[in-house]
């Protein structure tokens, strides 16, 4: 398999800066928040992790190279700033109600994954070929994309065959996509933007 294309260090600067802001520093705000009792993060925080678990779909779809990973990764770098931003009462609550250190940090990663997300969408444009004809997937253009979550099963699901984590993942993918349909559809004209049930 060819992985040398030029920009294949982004590739993996990309999924680092993914583990670093979609990961690690939203879980421990996440534990931050529950310790400091700011609700409105945590509940901002809880939708985030939901909207995002895209992204671990992405993933698993990737290991077994499904074209349809371009798409759901695309859907991931839109989504989750929306959810980040979307709810008035949960901004506004932050707003007026969080101070301190935690609302500074939880605002700057607020942003920065916002930032990060739309650029990361821009680049994702650029490989939706790679969705929509078996050819280009083939080639190292597209199957750069592979190599770290292959590298991702090598490490904790050494024994599951590809094939296997794919089936996860598209079972995943369409209760995600039935949920969203369902919120979208139904809840939004409830409850608007609001993040609390009317």
């Amino acid at each position: 398999m060819d992985f040398n294309v030029w920009f294949r260090p982004f590739v993996w600067i990309d999924y680092r800066l993914a583990v670093l802001f979609m990961v690690i520093i939203p879980l421990i705000l996440l534990i931050w928040a529950f310790v400091q009792k700011a609700e409105g993060i945590q509940r901002l925080l809880s939708i985030y992790w939901r909207v995002s678990s895209l992204l671990a779909i992405t993933i698993y779809l990737m290991i077994a190279q499904y074209p349809v990973s371009f798409i759901s990764g695309l859907m991931a770098r839109i989504l989750i700033p929306i959810s980040l931003w979307f709810w008035v009462d949960l901004n506004d609550e932050i707003e007026y109600q969080t101070s301190g250190a935690l609302k500074f940090i939880f605002t700057s990663w607020r942003w920065a994954t916002s930032v990060y997300c739309l650029l990361g969408a821009i680049a994702s444009m650029l490989f939706l070929g790679c969705a929509f004809s078996p050819n280009v997937l083939k080639t190292s253009y597209c199957r750069v994309w592979f190599e770290v979550p292959l590298q991702f099963k090598e490490y904790f699901h050494a024994n599951s065959k590809p094939e296997f984590l794919g089936f996860l993942g598209i079972t995943c993918l369409v209760i995600y996509v039935l949920y969203l349909s369902y919120f979208v559809l139904i809840k939004l004209g409830k409850q608007g933007r609001s993040a609390t049930p009317q």
